[in-house]
């Protein structure tokens, strides 16, 4: 097994907040950083050793740059496939390419959990406007139409009501493949953050309660609400998939929890992401190892650390000119304020986070706003 000790240089793939965040958890372990990103200003460069700015397709600059560290990572899962490979060729990447190629593509990723009998919402391959009419009559309505590859804080996505709602919905994606999945009935969406040492050890956090507005996460509540029994069954959910994966690092799992029919609540996997997750920022504040240290621990072979939380939390993100709230939130008890260092408070652009503690068991109710 390699380690990768105090003193050593971890190599991160973009430059956005999950990077400054990695970047200082890696420095609190005696690590440096070393950024690699075609955007000048990228708020994860700011707070590592080292920087290089170029694109992602600039084979020369990616070989001096894997070359010059000893693990590469990243926090953002579209790595083109190509600066996977190259970064590969020339150093250790951690999470692997087996993940990478997963995750990226929606349909290749329902299909690895249908393949693990883990339930997820009725999909379909969409190649054609053709393929999409057969794909609405077996699936019905309503549906959503998700482009295969790219999109996020649901960009490339079209929501189809009636039947003749799919040529414009396949218009609306660019007539990009796609995959077609049903609507799921669901009572809630939850996420578990789980890490995976290169000895195949595991470690999950708590589950936790996600809600969304306007497709973007807009609170984190931790824990989750639910039976014990169901939230050790997304944990090991999460855990399954990471050893399928063969993965190194921390990862996402998004979930929907049904409702309960017949004394019994089912789990759906919506959605996995390789790489450090947003709900699972509250880590920082409320568990002796955070998510970003946990991820550092993992890629450079350390033992992970206990993922227990000491307090619960609820983490909201400060989207757009939201973050204009920092000096009230700096005020509040118990309130810890994270600030991503981006000058331009574009609208659904995420600007920081605050999260409130709270003793273990005594978060009040929250309810979606």
């Amino acid at each position: 097994m390699s380690v990768v000790g105090p003193g050593g240089r971890i190599g991160i793939l973009g430059g956005g907040q999950l990077g400054r965040m990695l970047a200082v958890a890696a420095a609190e372990l005696g690590l440096r950083v070393h950024i690699y990103c075609p955007d000048k200003e990228a708020p994860a460069a700011e707070v590592a050793a080292g920087f290089t700015r170029a694109e992602y397709e600039d084979e020369a600059a990616l070989t001096r740059f894997a070359e010059s560290v000893d693990v590469v990572t990243y926090e953002f899962e579209n790595v083109p496939a190509e600066t996977a490979r190259i970064l590969s060729d020339h150093g250790i990447v951690r999470p692997g390419p087996l993940a990478l190629a997963t995750a990226q593509d929606r349909h290749v990723e329902k299909s690895f959990l249908k393949a693990q009998g883990i339930a997820t919402a009725p999909f379909a391959d969409v190649a054609s406007e053709a393929d999409l009419m057969v794909a609405v009559e077996s699936i019905g309505v309503p549906s959503v139409l998700k482009t295969r590859r790219f999109g996020y804080d649901g960009k490339g996505q079209a929501k189809i009501v009636s039947p003749g709602d799919a040529a414009a919905a396949y218009a609306e994606i660019g007539r990009a493949p796609a995959i077609l999945e049903g609507f799921v009935n669901f009572e809630r969406e939850i996420s578990v953050v789980v890490a995976r040492g290169e000895n195949g050890e595991t470690a999950a956090y708590d589950p936790v309660e996600n809600i969304h507005k306007n497709h973007i996460l807009d609170r984190t509540l931790a824990p989750a609400c639910l039976p014990k029994a169901i939230a050790d069954e997304a944990c090991a959910i999460a855990a399954r998939i990471a050893k399928e994966l063969d993965y190194v690092g921390v990862m996402g799992v998004e979930m929907f929890l049904l409702p309960e029919q017949g004394n019994k609540r089912r789990l759906v996997v919506n959605e996995i992401a390789p790489r450090v997750h947003n709900s699972g920022h509250w880590t920082m504040d409320a568990c002796t190892v955070s998510q970003f240290e946990q991820h550092v621990r993992a890629i450079c072979g350390w033992p992970l650390g206990n993922p227990k939380r000491h307090s619960d939390a609820v983490m909201t993100n400060l989207i757009g000119d939201e973050v204009e709230s920092w000096k009230t939130l700096a005020a509040e008890p118990d309130t810890v304020i994270h600030l991503y260092g981006k000058a331009d408070a574009r609208p659904g652009r995420k600007m920081g986070h605050a999260t409130r503690l709270y003793p273990l068991g005594k978060r009040p109710p929250v309810t979606p706003s």
